[in-house]
């Protein structure tokens, strides 16, 4: 009697991947994995989706409404996953390891742009030169070179970046802080290319061969 019970919690089984499910509309639900079917549409730009509340969420960046709070440093979402995810950033926990290398990571998108550094795969490619590249983001920052849009314009001096990150390496130019400090001698510098680079004269690594003569070098040739 009781495994038929538990029997009547997972009756609804998946044809497709053998999946089970305690109630039909859980398997319905589950079915547009396989089927790929956007039944909902949003009214004002029409993009579809495969279930009602991912329209919700969506709708909610056309509204501007972010009714999720994060209860630590205040941010608003519009999606309570985002907030979720967000909410690691305090804790830092990182729920999704990575089985090649053990790196983990706070959402399931991380690990899987991680992955790609593993596989090889490069999905994102330039429609300008042709060049691929694993993450989004960088495919995002590479455009600019194409285009030469620099957004981000130091207050000091006016010097426009792509990058916000070589805003802030400039920065340090007017500041000078100098955030990187060599483990041997203490030595400090404003960018972290500098002090790997530093870090080789007390290793004596020389990672760059000479192809003519074979000479190694701690720095690339220009």
């Amino acid at each position: 009697c009781e495994k038929t019970h538990v029997e009547s919690h997972l009756a609804h089984v998946c044809k497709t991947c053998g999946k089970s499910f305690s109630f039909s509309s859980q398997l319905k639900v589950h079915m547009v994995v396989h089927t790929g079917e956007k039944q909902y549409s949003c009214e004002m730009c029409e993009k579809s989706f495969s279930r009602r509340d991912h329209l919700l969420g969506h709708m909610r960046t056309h509204t501007g409404e972010k009714p999720y709070s994060c209860e630590i440093c205040g941010k608003s979402f519009n999606d309570n996953s985002k907030l979720t995810v967000h909410v690691r950033l305090h804790t830092g926990e990182k729920p999704y390891p990575c089985n090649t290398c053990g790196e983990r990571f706070k959402d399931s998108s991380g690990l899987k742009s991680h992955m790609r550094i593993h596989t090889g795969e490069k999905p994102y490619r330039c429609p300008t030169c042709g060049k691929s590249f694993c993450q989004r983001g960088n495919l995002f920052y590479h455009l600019r070179i194409h285009s030469g849009e620099k957004p981000y314009s130091c207050k000091t001096c006016g010097k426009s970046f792509s990058l916000k990150s070589s805003l802030t390496s400039h920065s340090r130019t007017h500041t000078g802080e100098k955030p990187y400090a060599c483990k041997f001698c203490g030595k400090s510098f404003s960018v972290s290319s500098s002090l790997t680079v530093h870090l080789r004269t007390h290793t004596g690594e020389k990672p760059y061969s000479c192809q003519t003569c074979g000479k190694s070098r701690r720095l690339a040739s220009r």
